[in-house]
C-alpha cells in the first residue's frame, strides 16, 4: 500500500509537472500577439494571463472528463499507473524538446497521442477506445482549420469596416482593446489545457482505485490551476518571440482579431467538453489574420514548420510512450 503511495504520487507529480510545462509552453501563444504589438509589456502581459490562467482552469471540468475516459477506461486497466508514467513522461518530453526549438506545438496532441500509445503498448489494442480516440482526433483536427476562417472572416470585415480610418487612430484604439482580448485568451486558455492535468490525475485516482467515478476532486482542481499559472509566470519566450514576429508583422488590430478569433474557438470546444490544441487555435487564428491582411506577408516557410510538427506531434508522442513503457516496465 505504501509503495502504491508512492507511484501515484510520482504520476500526481509527472502531471502537474506537464501542466506546469504547459503553462510556459502553451501559454505564450496567448499573450504572444500583446506583447509583440506592445499593448502589454512582457511582466505585465505574463501576470496577466496566470491569473486568467488559474481563473479559468477552476472553472469548467467537462474536458478532463474527457481525457479521463475517451481514449481508455481507467477501472479497466491492470497496470494504469504505469501507462500513466509512460504518457506524461513521452508528452513532457516533447513539449520540452519543440519548446527548445521554439515551436509552438501541441501539448494536447503530445498528451492523447502518448496515453494512445501508452495503452497499446501497455494494455493492447482492445484497451483503446478507438471511438473516442477518432473523435477526439477529430476535434483537433478541425478546430485549427476553423479558427483560420474565422481569423480570416474576421479580419476582412475589420478591414472593410476602417477601411477609411486612419491607421494610427485604427491601431491606437486596437491596442487598447488587446488587454481585454489577451486576457479572455488566457483564460479560456486555462478553461481547456489545464483540465488535460486534471483529467489524466483523475484517470491515476481511478485505475488506483482511490475513487470510482472521473469527477475531478477539488484538490485536483487547485493543484493542476495553480501549476499552470506556475507555469505561466515563467514564460515562454522562445515561443513568443515565433508567435509574435516571424509569421507576419502583426499590427494591434491584427492581433486583436487573432486573439479573439483563438479565445472564441477554444471557449466553444470548452463548452462541448472537447479538448483542443489551444496552440492549433490560435496559430491557425493568426495564419488566418494574417492571409486576409496580405497572403504575400505570411512567413508560409515557417508555417508549414509549424503544420509539420503537428502532424506529427501524434504519432511520435505515442511511439515515445510506447517505447517508455517497455523500458521502465
Amino acid at each position: 500500500m505504501e509503495t502504491s503511495i508512492w507511484i501515484l504520487g510520482i504520476v500526481i507529480f509527472l502531471a502537474l509537472a506537464f501542466d506546469f510545462i504547459n503553462g510556459f509552453h502553451d501559454t505564450a501563444n496567448a499573450i504572444a500577439t500583446s506583447v509583440s504589438t506592445r499593448a502589454l509589456k512582457p511582466r505585465p502581459a505574463i501576470i496577466m494571463a496566470a491569473c486568467m490562467n488559474f481563473l479559468g482552469a477552476i472553472m469548467f471540468t467537462g474536458v478532463a472528463k474527457t481525457i479521463g475516459g475517451s481514449v481508455a477506461d481507467p477501472a479497466t486497466l491492470d497496470n494504469g499507473i504505469e501507462v500513466v508514467i509512460a504518457t506524461l513522461l513521452a508528452a513532457i518530453i516533447w513539449n520540452l524538446v519543440t519548446w527548445w526549438f521554439g515551436i509552438p506545438s501541441s501539448s494536447s496532441h503530445a498528451l492523447i497521442g502518448a496515453l494512445a500509445g501508452a495503452v497499446l503498448v501497455g494494455a493492447g489494442s482492445s484497451h483503446v477506445k478507438w471511438e473516442g480516440f477518432i473523435s477526439i482526433v477529430k476535434v483537433l483536427i478541425f478546430s485549427p482549420l476553423i479558427a483560420f476562417a474565422v481569423g480570416f472572416i474576421v479580419m476582412t470585415v475589420l478591414k472593410w469596416i476602417f477601411a477609411k480610418k486612419s491607421p494610427h487612430t485604427v491601431n491606437k484604439g486596437f491596442r487598447s482593446m488587446q488587454v481585454i482580448t489577451a486576457a479572455f485568451q488566457s483564460f479560456t486558455h486555462g478553461t481547456n489545457d489545464a483540465q488535460k492535468a486534471m483529467g489524466i490525475i483523475t484517470f491515476a485516482l481511478v485505475t488506483a482505485g482511490v475513487q470510482d467515478t472521473l469527477e475531478v476532486p477539488l484538490w485536483v482542481k487547485l493543484s493542476a490551476a495553480t501549476a499552470m499559472a506556475l507555469g505561466t509566470s515563467i514564460g515562454g519566450w522562445k515561443i513568443i518571440k515565433t508567435m509574435g514576429t516571424k509569421i507576419f508583422k502583426i499590427e494591434p488590430i491584427n492581433g486583436f482579431a487573432a486573439d479573439i478569433t483563438g479565445a472564441s474557438v477554444i471557449l466553444s470546444a470548452t463548452i462541448l467538453h472537447m479538448p483542443v490544441s489551444t496552440t492549433h487555435a490560435i496559430t491557425s487564428a493568426l495564419l488566418g489574420v494574417g492571409s486576409a491582411k496580405r497572403v504575400s506577408e505570411v512567413k508560409w516557410s515557417l508555417a508549414g514548420r509549424i503544420i509539420l510538427t503537428w502532424f506529427i506531434t501524434i504519432p511520435i508522442s505515442g511511439l515515445l510512450a510506447g517505447v517508455i513503457f517497455k523500458i521502465l516496465f
